[in-house]
């Protein structure tokens, strides 16, 4: 099939031979200066209020085609998705005087998985405004992003995962007053996947300590959203955007757009989180629990702490804690009376690696 018979196979007529527009390089990422602005960043492809123009024709053998066109018209038949490479928005519209709550999207990369022994090396935040009556982003979007040295090599696996290697931090270091100065401002800071960054940057800077938080990957029950997985990569991929992930800013970029998305009630996740950050979560130990009833523990979702020799589970209000509590009697206890022992974290606490208030309860 020749290209201009392929063309035709995908509805498109062939238009005649016109110059080769130059094919324009996509701007890499550039590594992090110690930043903090509100950046111009182009409006993503799928804002409302941005629809983007159809971009040059390029060059396909001795036919033009336009591969937005090209795209919109394959999105249009069932058998094909389209990804479109999420754009960073820095405004999302102007404040028009609405309540509005400052939330922070944090990420971070570090030499290893060990809060205790290991460090940040890259820190980045978006700081914007978010109505309380539609859950949405407004106004621009503070952008903080900045390396630091750990003081010893990078480990060539975490390089590997992230791009950062040891000339990309060396003599760096991440701006104090500057981080304390945005945390200061915000009445929510989420990460997804909090109970790892949030030790992390507690060690490193105190005044994470004294906000709340909220955890966009446990606080959010995507699977019950009818999502098929909480990996941030595939949560943009359902809303129709691919990115490189594992680069701090990035990545946070493309969590407060999924957050802006709605769920399946209609409100987005920011509200879902915003309004979960007034709640205590509950770790709940099922002590003395039955050595058979290990499978059903597992299959409900509960996990095996080693050191204290329990299984153990997470539950994010009073009302999933008496189901629960009421689930262990009839089928772990076989209705015997057992006590449990409770963790009760409000948000300055949850996924923190500090202890909540510890009690005991009768099942």
């Amino acid at each position: 099939m020749s290209k201009t018979d392929q063309m035709s196979f995908f509805g498109f007529e062939p238009e005649m031979p016109a110059k080769p527009a130059k094919l324009l390089k996509p701007e890499s990422q550039p590594a992090p200066a110690d930043t903090l602005a509100a950046a111009p960043l182009p409006e993503p492809l799928d804002s409302p209020a941005s629809t983007p123009a159809a971009p040059t024709a390029a060059p396909l053998g001795d036919a033009t085609f336009n591969p937005e066109a090209m795209a919109r018209a394959l999105a249009q038949h069932p058998d094909f998705r389209v990804l479109r490479r999420l754009v960073p928005r820095s405004d999302y519209g102007p404040l028009n005087g609405q309540a509005t709550q400052r939330v922070i999207v944090l990420d971070t990369e570090t030499t290893g998985l060990d809060s205790k022994s290991e460090k940040v090396i890259e820190l980045a935040m978006l700081s914007v405004q978010v109505d309380m009556a539609t859950g949405l982003p407004v106004g621009p979007v503070t952008v903080y992003e900045s390396f630091e040295d750990p003081g010893r090599p990078i480990p060539p696996q975490i390089t590997e995962i992230t791009g950062i290697d040891d000339s990309m931090v060396q003599g760096q270091r991440i701006d104090d007053a500057a981080v304390n100065a945005l945390v200061q401002e915000a009445d929510l800071i989420v990460a997804h996947n909090a109970g790892f960054d949030r030790p992390f940057v507690e060690a490193r800077w105190p005044v994470f300590a004294t906000k709340a938080w909220g955890c966009s990957f446990q606080g959010i029950d995507w699977k019950k959203e009818g999502s098929g997985s909480a990996k941030l990569e595939f949560l943009a991929s359902e809303r129709g955007w691919f990115y490189d992930a594992h680069r701090a800013q990035v990545d946070c970029h493309a969590l407060l757009q999924v957050l802006a998305s709605p769920l399946a009630n209609g409100q987005t996740g920011l509200t879902r989180l915003l309004a979960g950050s007034g709640q205590t979560r509950y770790k709940l130990r099922a002590t003395g629990a039955p050595f058979e009833a290990k499978d059903k523990l597992k299959a409900r979702g509960y996990r095996w702490d080693g050191e204290g020799r329990v299984w153990w589970c997470s539950l994010a209000s009073d009302a999933l804690l008496d189901a629960e509590c009421s689930w262990l009697r009839a089928e772990v206890y076989g209705m015997r009376s057992a006590r449990v022992q409770l963790e009760a974290m409000d948000s300055l606490v949850q996924f923190s690696s500090r202890s909540g208030q510890l009690s005991e309860r009768m099942v």
